[in-house]
């Protein structure tokens, strides 16, 4: 498999970090965005709702999306007992999510349609 580069360096990160590229970039600094040109037009949280959005337009299941997301559950009972981590349609679905955003970047018209998931 073939990851982008934002940098264009030899580095094994994805978005490598400013200072020290043999570490990736901190949760707390999105300089990658503004590496691709996104400064002042999008940020991480818009990117994260975007994602989000059409993901549950598209009908994958709230649990997982959240979990994606590296969201806690609200209710703390159901967070000690479940510690499941749905791997595989997690999997399906950032794969839809990746073929939809090449298809966008190629200038297809994608339109957010529903998916029946087994």
């Amino acid at each position: 498999m073939r990851y982008w580069k934002c940098c264009g360096d030899n580095s094994e990160w994805l978005f490598p970090g400013d200072r020290n590229s043999t570490k990736p970039t901190s949760n707390n600094t999105i300089k990658a965005l503004e590496r691709m040109g996104y400064k002042g037009r999008m940020t991480g949280d818009g990117f994260r709702g975007l994602a989000s959005t059409l993901l549950h337009e598209r009908g994958y299941a709230h649990e997982h999306i959240e979990l994606q997301l590296a969201h806690s559950p609200r209710n703390a009972v159901s967070a000690a007992y479940n510690h499941a981590l749905y791997l595989q349609p997690r999997a399906k679905m950032m794969q839809d999510w990746a073929d939809f955003l090449e298809l966008t970047q190629r200038g297809v018209k994608v339109i957010p349609i529903r998916v029946r998931l087994a």
